[in-house]
């Protein structure tokens, strides 16, 4: 599994565009085949700093996305309401939720050392 991270700051007066943009988009994003999951964080003290985190099946899943006639109809929406350039990052799942949580419960039960 592929994790993108993508930071995006907006201009003040651009960010509710940016979201009304999301709305519309991120059903069809999350349609994408191989896109698992797709969320939005906003700046809890900086409401101008947006932040998509997806997770891909594998990169490849990412890169047609990225190719496509979406991905490019998207980005030029939502490029011309950037204050900065954004800044993106991809990263492997070193250690799942599901396993850390096993060694949770295994490390709370009174049974064990």
């Amino acid at each position: 599994m592929l994790v993108r991270i993508v930071q995006m700051t907006f201009a003040p007066d651009k960010v509710d565009q940016f979201l009304a943009h999301f709305d519309e988009a991120a059903p069809h994003i999350r349609s994408v085949p191989g896109c698992r999951h797709l969320e939005l964080w906003q700046g809890a003290e900086a409401p101008t700093v947006c932040t998509t985190y997806s997770q891909w099946k594998r990169a490849e899943a990412l890169d047609e996305y990225r190719d496509s006639d979406l991905f490019r109809r998207t980005w030029s929406t939502v490029k011309p309401l950037f204050a900065e350039r954004p800044r993106a990052r991809s990263y492997t799942v070193a250690r799942p939720a599901d396993a850390i949580d096993a060694a949770a419960r295994d490390a709370t039960d009174p049974g064990q050392p």
